[in-house]
């Protein structure tokens, strides 16, 4: 039997080792909206880990950015985002990942993140704290939201949904230290768990975006909840992670735009 976070971190590698053989070279770009991209490369990845999976854990649900999911209750759940960063991953720009989530009775409770460019592996297990390349991480010690470099990302749908995160983005951009857009949602997470940001909010995300990163955050001593502060689901689409220090300030923030 594979214990479940060695085996996310071989799926993780698999999936990077994909990644980095086709990584500024050629490969075939397809549109799933007018600026939202797939590759054959985040579906060579997905292909891997779903027979991956499929021969270790047959009974075990799988959810996927490039699948139809039917979200069963009352199976274990792989939550995967095969190539997090498509669009940085099409245009060369080194900042992506595969993220890998395994969810046991509605809780997460193993979570990895990989950039295979860079090299870097952050992952968590519930309960034991959080790791990047075997070194244990702790959010940052920046308790004003002047003195905060923060990240977040925007939907596909910027320009024609109003739940655009424009007016967030234009809050923070007043009152914190830098922002900094870029990417991926897994990535930046990751950053938080590690004290590189000192905090993350975006909207509109799916499971696959946020499942690995959020116990990486957790358990790395961050705070994880909903925009407006409220308990946090990983099925409701947005998130607000943080150092914890500054979650407060970030929630008025964020409510000064609502």
């Amino acid at each position: 039997m594979y214990e479940p976070l060695e085996f996310a971190i071989q799926l993780a590698f698999e999936s990077g080792r994909i990644q980095k053989k086709y990584f500024q070279k050629t490969f075939s770009i397809m549109h799933k909206g007018e600026i939202d991209l797939v590759t054959n490369v985040d579906l060579e990845c997905q292909g891997c880990i779903l027979e991956l999976v499929g021969k270790a854990f047959p009974d075990d649900e799988v959810i996927s950015e490039e699948k139809a999911n039917a979200y069963e209750a009352g199976k274990n759940r792989w939550i995967v985002d095969p190539l997090d960063g498509t669009t940085n991953y099409a245009h060369g720009y080194p900042f992506f990942c595969t993220s890998i989530a395994y969810e046991v009775d509605g809780e997460i409770i193993v979570g990895v993140v990989y950039n295979p460019i860079m090299d870097e592996l952050f992952f968590a297990r519930k309960g034991e704290g959080s790791f990047f390349n075997g070194e244990k991480l702790g959010v940052s010690t920046i308790k004003e939201i002047k003195q905060a470099l923060l990240a977040t990302g925007f939907p596909y749908d910027v320009v024609t949904n109003p739940n655009n995160n424009l007016n967030h983005w234009t809050g923070f951009m007043m009152r914190a230290q830098a922002l900094r857009r870029d990417g991926s949602a897994g990535l930046n997470l990751s950053y938080v768990a590690a004290g590189r940001f000192d905090g993350f909010w975006e909207v509109k995300l799916s499971p696959w975006d946020m499942a690995a990163g959020v116990l990486i955050v957790r358990e790395a001593g961050g705070i994880i909840t909903s925009l407006s502060g409220g308990a946090f689901s990983l099925y409701e689409g947005g998130v607000l992670a943080s150092n914890g220090l500054l979650h407060k300030q970030m929630i008025d923030v964020i409510r000064e735009g609502l």
